[in-house]
């Protein structure tokens, strides 16, 4: 019997909400959500610079016991109190089997997980090497190829912050792998590479809502396309129009 998903959804107290006009209930994206139902395998979280999908993911994170800035279950510290209160109003839906495994990856915040790590000495997880010892993106792939161990949950927060587009799609192997291994992901991304993980749903936050999407139909693969289709007028259009104006 396939175990997964094993967070099915979120549900979104309504109820309990004194007013939708302060942030984060203001965002357009958080305002109308209800229910959100997750893939069992990858579920994407795409939208615009302030679209919520950051500030969702990190409510996700914290309702399942994972601390502000990132890692494992047991990586509980925060350098800064500035996390919204949106997880107060979380309702999350589960599945009757509980993963072996946890990891909370968030690019903003990784050099204070790997900080925490070299301060407690533990770094077996990671190959036994100190994080900072390498680049910030072979930290990043240690962490998915070492430290992940399978039949878990994990959820990532723009992965591709710190990788080249060779090294996204090496990520993207990786995640594959992770799946087969009964694994859940859920991911806040802009990366056109990551989405494009066939076995996922992506759910795009904009001004209409939450809405799931087709690949081909995010912006993120039109505007990718359309530069590098025509990236010599594009690169006209906005460097020559920007001088003119």
């Amino acid at each position: 019997m396939n175990d997964k998903p094993y967070l099915r959804s979120v549900e979104l107290e309504r109820e309990n909400i004194e007013s939708f006009d302060e942030f984060p209930f203001s965002i357009p994206a958080i305002r109308d959500m209800e229910t959100l139902e997750f893939h069992p395998d990858v579920t994407f979280l795409v939208g615009e610079n302030g679209s919520g999908k950051s500030t969702l993911l990190e409510a996700l994170a914290l309702a399942i016991g994972f601390g502000p800035e990132g890692g494992t279950l047991n990586t509980l510290f925060s350098t800064a109190n500035d996390q919204s209160d949106l997880v107060d109003y979380l309702k999350l839906v589960k599945s009757f089997a509980r993963p072996k495994d946890f990891y909370f990856l968030r690019a903003e915040s990784f050099y204070n997980v790997a900080s925490y790590m070299e301060e407690t000495g533990y770094l077996s997880g990671y190959g036994g090497k100190s994080l900072h010892a390498r680049s910030h993106g072979e930290a990043f792939l240690a962490t998915l190829n070492l430290k992940l161990k399978g039949k878990g949950l994990y959820l990532f927060d723009e992965p591709e912050a710190a990788l080249s587009p060779q090294r996204q799609m090496t990520a993207l192997g990786s995640i594959h792998e992770l799946v087969k291994e009964d694994s859940q992901f859920i991911i806040a991304t802009h990366s056109p590479i990551l989405m494009a993980y066939p076995n996922s749903r992506i759910i795009q936050l904009d001004d209409s809502g939450l809405n799931e999407v087709q690949y081909e139909d995010t912006e993120h693969f039109s505007v990718t396309k359309e530069f590098l289709n025509n990236h010599k007028r594009m690169i006209h259009y906005l460097l020559e129009d920007g001088e003119g104006s």
